[in-house]
């Protein structure tokens, strides 16, 4: 007999709704789920394709650990013994912050949420945070600036059809989230105008009423030019500036030495465009603004945001229905995983690690003293950089999980270096991935569909995705090797390995938080297809509309931020002297440890590329398939040329998932904005050849400054 499970896909922040069927214990496909409201039924190549990940042939099923230079299979006992043994040895001889824990922002709340409890109590450590500081932090940091609270999207999806004009920076929703794209389409069709900035005509471009093409890193002025044309032209909504918001004065000043022609001359977007853009979105009745990576991961993408953050309060456009700004979370528990205290600074409830209600709170639902948690520790690149250094506060041990830095973070050959260096490497995976070919441990872990556990979606609608298969003999859930490794090192309670045990533990510790989970159940859930947080009581509705009536700062008034434009960490010159932008393809996601074991999904995406345009190929006399070496201060890609007209002639494109020669993170800078500690992954200088006359040049370590 068919069996079906109503769950979640695993891979982005959408969450889309699906339903697992499987026949009589064997063969497990996708069936759609019309009613969730999110997707209504659609699911991109990667949601169809998701049974392909329960696979026993690419898993892993036994754990394995390092003797002599090679993995090979251990018992579920030598190698937690190993794993206690070793972080133990550590913790004597170097102190409890030289072990870090690196988590994942595809973790599930209940696994995010006892990740970090295992971090502070049971190994001491301060030095935690995760993978979801490189996706939308600097978003994340400039809400709690202006609003006083960060949640991706503080309106439903379902709202943006009905708003005015739209306009979205940085972000391809046709590739990263293929069923998002129904929204956008019925805004046009309902009569709302939709903008695009992005560098590259992508798919979502082509959608657009107008294309803005900036150059790389100039977002920041493009926001600002905006505001200083809805001031000069008197489309400014004073009376929602007097009473709703704060700090108009300075950010006012600041817009105004931003005039068209000179914002023309720093981001390659006429000054009849840009009045164009301010007099549409600064008239309508309606308007959003929605961020991705583009703006945000760069070292000043905290500012960025802030400055589209300012362009909506300025035009009264927050705060109202179907107005406001917003971000595309790219993983899917991006939103989630930095709630409930896997961030270095952050406890459950979206609490500061700092403030001593909040420690209070915490360490009394864990049962331990607030004077034994941890400060903040190191942000993730700071986190990665630390690994290995013999000084006194270097990270000697490192427990990582759902996460792998060898092909995602930048300056990704630095970063193996790094994970090499490490007296002890433990990864928690599903598969061997990049990261965990180089681990002391690996530890196989079950995934999706193979245990229960909540996600938060972009939208803050806290899904469920339930059980559906067993997880191949010998696989393990994280929440149990959590329980298991903390005994080993002492603390015999307060970790349990019962999803929903954990949630309902969750929920204590964020009651009166900012992201606040109290009133939010399993049963509930599976209700109302999911709840929106903050959620503070069983009998509350959920909040899916923020900011209607008040903003969640002390005095509740939107604060506009004082913000001007800079370059970027690094520009382009006579050495490197175009712009290298990375990115996601449709058919792979993240790191490509999920996607590229899945035929169908490989066959479509098989390999990086350089995307460069007509002109640039001319002058380097490549063709298209040509193999081209992409060269930065940090290193070297080399991948073939795809060459198109959809991109600006001095930028070139790479995605970013995959390893070894064509590694785009290879490239990277990890330049840190200052706020959010975002790197630097949207651009950097490159210079680019073909890869046959590189061979035989100098060593470009030889060329370097």
């Amino acid at each position: 007999m068919e069996t079906t499970t109503d769950t979640h896909c695993p891979y982005c922040s959408l969450q889309c709704g699906m339903r697992l069927a499987t026949a009589g214990g064997v063969g497990t496909t996708v069936v759609e789920r019309p009613e969730f409201p999110v997707n209504r039924g659609a699911l991109c190549g990667k949601g169809q394709s998701a049974a392909a990940l329960l696979d026993r042939a690419s898993r892993l099923t036994t754990p394995l650990v390092r003797e002599r230079g090679a993995l090979r299979a251990a018992s579920w006992d030598e190698a937690l013994d190993r794993v206690a043994g070793g972080f133990s040895a550590i913790r004597s001889e170097h102190g409890a912050d030289a072990v870090g824990v690196f988590g994942g922002g595809g973790l599930t709340n209940e696994k995010a949420y006892q990740l970090g409890k295992f971090a502070r109590v049971a190994l001491g450590t301060a030095n935690i945070d995760y993978n979801g500081r490189f996706c939308m932090s600097s978003a994340a940091a400039a809400n709690r600036i202006a609003f006083g609270l960060d949640r991706g999207l503080p309106f439903p999806l379902e709202d943006i059809p009905r708003t005015d004009c739209l306009i979205l920076v940085g972000g391809n929703p046709a590739d990263t989230m293929p069923p998002a794209l129904r929204y956008f389409r019925e805004l046009r069709e309902n009569g709302g105008m939709l903008i695009v900035v992005d560098p590259r005509r992508t798919r979502t471009a082509e959608l657009a009423d107008l294309h803005l093409q900036p150059l790389p890193g100039s977002d920041l002025a493009l926001a600002l030019g905006l505001l200083h044309l809805l001031i000069a032209d008197g489309l400014v909504d004073h009376e929602f500036v007097d009473t709703r918001t704060t700090g108009f004065g300075p950010a006012r000043a600041a817009a105004m030495a931003h005039w068209p022609e000179r914002v023309e001359r720093l981001t390659g977007i006429a000054a009849s465009h840009l009045r164009l853009v301010a007099h549409r979105f600064g008239r309508a009745a309606t308007g959003m603004v929605l961020t991705a990576r583009g703006p945000e991961q760069q070292s000043k993408g905290t500012d960025t945001v802030g400055a589209w953050i300012n362009v909506c309060l300025a035009s009264g456009k927050a705060g109202r229905p179907y107005s406001g700004y917003g971000c595309l979370t790219g993983q899917g528990n991006g939103q989630g995983g930095r709630e409930h205290g896997q961030k270095a600074d952050q406890l459950p409830g979206y609490r500061s690690i700092e403030d001593p209600a909040a420690r209070e709170h915490v360490a009394r639902v864990w049962g331990v003293d607030p004077q034994t948690l941890p400060r903040t520790g190191r942000s993730a690149y700071e986190l990665l950089d630390s690994l290995g250094d013999p000084g006194p506060d270097g990270v000697r041990g490192l427990l990582l999980m759902g996460s792998n830095p060898v092909v995602s973070a930048p300056n990704a050959a630095h970063v193996t270096e790094r994970l090499r260096s490490l007296d002890l490497l433990v990864v928690s995976d599903l598969v061997l991935s990049e990261t965990a070919q180089l681990a002391d441990v690996v530890l196989p872990s079950a995934q999706w569909a193979e245990e229960t556990g909540t996600m938060t979606n972009l939208e803050g609608r806290v899904i469920l995705r339930q059980r559906a298969v067993d997880a191949p003999e010998g696989v393990r859930g994280d929440l149990w090797l959590m329980r298991e490794l903390a005994e080993r090192l002492g603390v015999k309670r307060g970790f349990d390995d019962d999803p929903e045990t954990v949630f309902e533990e969750l929920r204590r510790a964020s009651a009166g938080g900012q992201a606040d989970y109290a009133g939010i159940s399993y049963d509930r859930i599976r209700a109302e297809d999911g709840v929106f947080w903050p959620c503070p009581a069983e009998d509350h509705p959920g909040t899916p509309r923020l900011f209607l009536d008040t903003f969640a700062t002390p005095d509740g008034r939107a604060r506009f931020a004082p913000v001007t434009h800079r370059p970027a960490a690094e520009e382009p010159d006579a050495a490197y002297p175009l712009y290298l932008t990375t990115g996601r393809v449709l058919s792979q996601y993240q790191s490509g440890a999920q996607t590229r074991r899945v035929g169908a999904l490989n066959a479509s995406a098989p390999g990086p590329f350089v995307e460069l345009h007509p002109l640039l190929a001319r002058q380097l006399a490549v063709t298209e398939g040509d193999a081209l070496a992409v060269t930065s201060r940090r290193g070297r890609a080399v991948a073939p040329a795809r060459i198109t007209d959809t991109i600006r002639p001095d930028t070139v494109f790479m995605p970013f998932h995959w390893p070894g020669a064509g590694r785009a993170n290879t490239l990277t800078n990890p330049a840190l904005d200052p706020t959010s500690k975002m790197p630097e992954f949207k651009l950097c200088a490159v210079r680019v050849e073909a890869a046959v006359a590189v061979a035989t040049a100098k060593p470009d370590e030889e060329r370097h400054a």
